[in-house]
């Protein structure tokens, strides 16, 4: 299956894509403990959280200090860099948020991640017309 998330361009995402990092996390914080993975869409195709922090774990760009605060919040520990808050890269954000995501899959679900398995089944019908 093709990733159907616009690619990174020398470590920057586009603005399509860092919009979509921002969808999935507000996904996330609405995220109720009973249900599974939340997902979102981009240009037709549903995604899971998961899959748009993931396509976000190589980029240099800075993070807004609105979804600094979003990310931060979550943490368990005060989140210590090698500058001020208002430097966390997109790369950090997407690692500390596909950690949560798994540990909440795994809390829900004992892991079964039915949002990336309705999406790869979306993906096939789609590849098999």
């Amino acid at each position: 299956m093709s990733n159907a998330l616009p690619p990174l361009h020398e470590g920057h995402a586009p603005i399509t894509l860092q919009q979509l990092f921002r969808e999935a996390l507000y996904a996330f914080e609405e995220w109720d403990s009973e249900v599974t993975e939340p997902i979102v869409t981009f240009e037709g195709r549903i995604h899971p959280i998961s899959v748009v922090f993931e396509a976000m774990r190589e980029c240099t760009d800075i993070v807004p200090n609105n979804i600094v605060t979003a990310v931060t919040e979550r943490l368990t520990k005060p989140w210590e860099g090698e500058g001020p808050l208002d430097t966390m890269t997109f790369s950090t954000a997407a690692r500390v948020m596909g950690v949560l995501v798994r540990k909440r899959l795994l809390a829900v679900n004992n892991g079964l991640n039915v949002a990336a398995i309705a999406a790869d089944v979306q993906a096939t019908e789609k590849s098999d017309r």
